[in-house]
């Protein structure tokens, strides 16, 4: 969590908002990865892929 507290700390304070969209949809793709991995759900994700 202090990783997450400081990246915003750092967006905040160099006026980086542009980098939120990214770490968001790279946080979504690796959730996406390991709960593909790892569930009966999986053939349904890699369709997508």
């Amino acid at each position: 969590m202090d990783f997450l507290k400081d990246m915003w700390f750092f967006m905040r304070e160099r006026r980086k908002f542009w980098l939120a969209p990214i770490i968001v949809v790279l946080l979504l793709l690796g959730f996406l990865i390991v709960f593909g991995g790892s569930s009966a759900v999986a053939p349904f994700i890699y369709t997508l892929f």
